[in-house]
């Protein structure tokens, strides 16, 4: 299954409205529940009742195919958003309300270098994958064996070959090999522990990310990250998702919503323990106001 997704996932930049062998395909029922399948030439689809996979290779995405039992399902490749719930793992991955945040914050850019930290079932290298584009690359460290395996598979299946991703099964916190990079994320039970090693890796300027589960954590990871020099800027915040039900003259927020699930902490690698002089004896009295260039100041529309 695996290969076969992984040759699909290759036309994922030249992807067209007809459904291929090994495409990831959801399949929606008419009260929305979806389950995801592949595409595998020569298997049987089985939801509630079964289908051959040659029925539904060819058709346009967003068709409606009936299963053998006469029930109809809406036929979709999956989205991001869509993929990760129904990502196969062993551990807990970091749902898209966050993915989101995650990347914007840390401010990933096509052809940029990221080291992430603690790769879990592969949820977030999905997404540093696609951001950073072929130009950028993606490192990755996890400790764990068994979640490394499940991150090469989940990559294969549903991004495709990645040459351009290197993945270390190792202990980050005696260090990493990389330096001059540009990103770094870190989903780990105590980021604090990693500081050090991060400063070496990150270059000036660099963007570095923490994703903890408590409040406990939170507060250990900012100290952490406020008695050090060599990092700065740092803010704190989670994210809550709420749906909205619009349905005739019902317009309501859905009962049961997607609230906390971790804390995100952005700070910046900063040049430790160095104020640069400058030498102002150039600007005298003379110069004019026509003469200078004035910064404005950018204001901000967040609250003091």
């Amino acid at each position: 299954m695996l290969r076969g997704a992984r040759d699909a996932c290759k036309r994922c930049v030249t992807l067209d409205s007809h459904l291929k062998e090994n495409d990831a395909v959801l399949f929606i029922d008419r009260k929305g529940r979806r389950y995801l399948k592949m595409l595998r030439p020569g298997k049987k689809i089985l939801i509630r009742g079964e289908l051959r996979a040659e029925e539904v290779i060819g058709l346009e995405e967003g068709s409606r195919i009936k299963f053998s039992t006469g029930e109809a399902f809406l036929v979709l490749r999956p989205t991001y958003a869509d993929l990760i719930p129904h990502l196969p793992r062993s551990s807990q991955v970091i749902y898209p309300k966050d993915t989101g945040p995650l990347l914007v914050w840390g401010d990933v850019f096509p052809g940029a270098t990221v080291i992430e930290g603690g790769t879990g079932a592969g949820a977030l290298t999905i997404a540093l994958l696609r951001a950073v584009g072929s130009a950028g690359r993606v490192i990755s460290y996890e400790l764990r064996n068994d979640f490394a395996d499940a991150a090469r598979k989940n990559v294969a299946a549903f991004f495709g070959e990645a040459p351009n991703w290197t993945l270390k099964v190792r202990d980050l916190y005696a260090g990493f090999d990389e330096t001059g990079v540009d990103r770094m994320f870190l989903d780990l039970a105590e980021p604090g522990r990693a500081l050090a090693v991060a400063a070496d890796a990150l270059r000036p300027g660099g963007v570095l990310v923490c994703y903890v589960p408590t409040a406990i954590q939170l507060k250990d990871t900012v100290d952490a990250i406020q008695s050090r020099s060599d990092f700065g800027e740092v803010e704190s915040f989670e994210t809550l998702l709420r749906h909205w039900q619009v349905k005739g003259l019902s317009v309501r927020p859905h009962f049961r919503m997607i609230a906390h699930s971790a804390f995100i902490i952005v700070s910046r690698r900063l040049v430790a323990d160095a104020t640069v002089n400058i030498d102002h004896s150039a600007l005298t009295n003379s110069d004019s106001a026509e003469d200078l260039e004035s910064d404005q100041d950018i204001e901000s529309d967040e609250p003091t």
